[in-house]
C-alpha cells in the first residue's frame, strides 16, 4: 500500500495544476505540490482536515458544498472560480471535481484538479475590450459618415440642384428667342434641356441615396415606403412592403435606430438586385416586447453562408455591425437555389449599461 501510494504522490507531484484526493467527508488524503504551494500551508496540516481548515472560512464552505454535490450526484463537476494567490492577486481558476468509486461502484472519494487560468482570462477580457472600443469607434464612424452623407446629399439638392434649375430656365428663354430661327437651333437648345433634365433627377437620385430627405423630414415609415417603391422602380422587381408598426411608434424611434433600420433594408435590397437573381423580395417590419424586427425575403438563387461569412462581404459585416452596436443581431439564412432571409432584431430602447 505504502508503494501504492507513493505511485499515487508521483503522479500527482508531476502535474504542474493543484491535484487533491479527498474521503467522502471532504477531509484531504493526498494533494500534491503545487496545492501545498497554492493554500500555503504545509503538507501535514492539510493531509486529514477538510478544506474550512485549510481555505480562508469562506472559500472552505463553497468547496464543502462542490464536494457534496459531486458525492451526492455522483458526476463529474467543472467550474470557474477565482481566489488570491501566493503574492495576493487575484486569480481565476478552472477547477473539475469528480467522484472516486471502488470495485463495486460505490462513490468514496472525490478527485480534484485547479488549473490557473489567470493569462487566458486576462487576454479574453483584453479582447473583449479591445472588441468594445472597436464597436465604439465603428458607431462613431458611422455616426460622421452619416452626417457627412447628409451633408453632401443637402449640397448636391440645393446648391447644385439650383444651378442646374438656373440653366433649365435659361434654356427656356434661348428656346423662345430662338423659335424663329433655323430648326438646327431649336433642336440643339432642346437637346441641352433633356440633358439638363437627365442630370437634374441624376442628381436627386444620388442626393436620396446618400441620405434621403424623407427620412429626416417625414419619418422611417415614409422611408421605407420610398425605399421599396424606388427599389421596384429601378430594378422591376416586385418588393411588398409590410408594417406592422404604428406611424406613432416609427416617430418615436430615435434617428440612430431609424437610421439603422432604413440602412439594413436598403443594403439587404441592394444584395438581392446585385446577386439574388430573385423575382420577389418581402420586407416586413414591426414592433414586438420593445424590439423592433426586421426581415428582407427573396425568392433567388440564394447563397452558402458559411462561405459569405468568410468572403469579405462587407455588406453583411456592415449590416450585422449595424445591428451589434444597438444591442441587437442580425442573421441571414439561405441555401443555394432556395433564397434569402436576412433577419435583425433591434432594441427599441438602450439596453441597460449601455454606452
Amino acid at each position: 500500500m505504502e508503494t501504492y501510494g507513493e505511485l499515487h504522490r508521483a503522479i500527482l507531484n508531476n502535474i504542474p495544476d493543484q491535484a487533491w484526493l479527498k474521503d467522502t467527508e471532504s477531509r484531504y488524503v493526498l494533494v500534491n505540490e503545487a496545492f501545498i504551494t497554492a493554500c500555503g500551508r504545509t503538507e501535514e496540516e492539510i493531509i486529514g482536515s477538510t478544506p474550512d481548515k485549510v481555505w480562508p472560512s469562506e472559500l472552505g464552505k463553497v468547496y464543502l458544498s462542490t464536494d457534496r454535490a459531486a458525492l451526492e450526484g455522483g458526476v463529474r463537476r467543472r467550474y470557474e472560480e477565482t481566489r488570491k494567490g501566493a503574492d495576493g492577486t487575484l486569480r481565476w481558476f478552472d477547477t473539475v471535481k469528480m467522484p472516486i468509486r471502488d470495485d463495486e461502484g460505490h462513490v468514496v472519494g472525490t478527485v480534484g484538479i485547479s488549473r490557473d487560468i489567470t493569462d487566458f482570462k486576462r487576454s479574453q477580457m483584453e479582447l473583449i475590450e479591445s472588441r468594445s472600443q472597436l464597436r465604439q469607434l465603428s458607431a462613431y464612424l458611422q455616426s460622421i459618415r452619416e452626417a457627412e452623407r447628409t451633408r453632401i446629399s443637402r449640397e448636391l439638392h440645393d446648391e447644385l440642384g439650383q444651378l442646374l434649375s438656373g440653366l433649365r430656365l435659361g434654356l427656356n428663354y434661348l428656346q423662345t428667342e430662338t423659335a424663329a430661327t433655323t430648326p438646327e437651333h431649336a433642336s440643339h437648345v432642346q437637346m441641352l434641356k433633356d440633358l439638363v433634365d437627365a442630370t437634374m433627377d441624376a442628381v436627386h437620385r444620388i442626393a436620396s441615396d446618400l441620405r434621403p430627405a424623407v427620412l429626416d423630414e417625414l419619418g422611417l415609415h415614409a422611408a421605407l415606403e420610398w425605399l421599396t417603391e424606388s427599389f421596384t422602380q429601378r430594378n422591376g422587381l416586385p418588393c411588398e412592403l409590410r408594417l406592422s408598426m404604428s406611424e406613432a411608434l416609427a416617430h418615436e424611434i430615435d434617428a440612430e435606430r431609424s437610421t439603422a433600420i432604413f440602412r439594413v433594408v436598403q443594403e439587404a435590397l441592394t444584395n438581392v438586385s446585385r446577386h439574388a437573381r430573385a423575382s420577389r423580395v418581402i420586407v416586413e417590419i414591426h414592433a414586438c416586447d420593445d424590439h423592433c424586427v426586421l426581415s428582407i425575403a427573396d425568392d433567388g438563387c440564394g447563397m452558402d453562408t458559411s462561405r459569405a461569412a468568410g468572403s469579405g462581404s462587407l455588406g453583411l459585416l456592415g449590416m450585422r455591425e449595424r445591428a451589434l452596436m444597438l444591442g441587437g443581431q442580425l442573421s441571414v439564412e439561405s441555401r443555394t437555389g432556395h433564397g434569402t432571409i436576412v433577419t435583425a432584431r433591434i432594441p427599441l430602447h438602450n439596453p441597460s449599461g449601455a454606452h
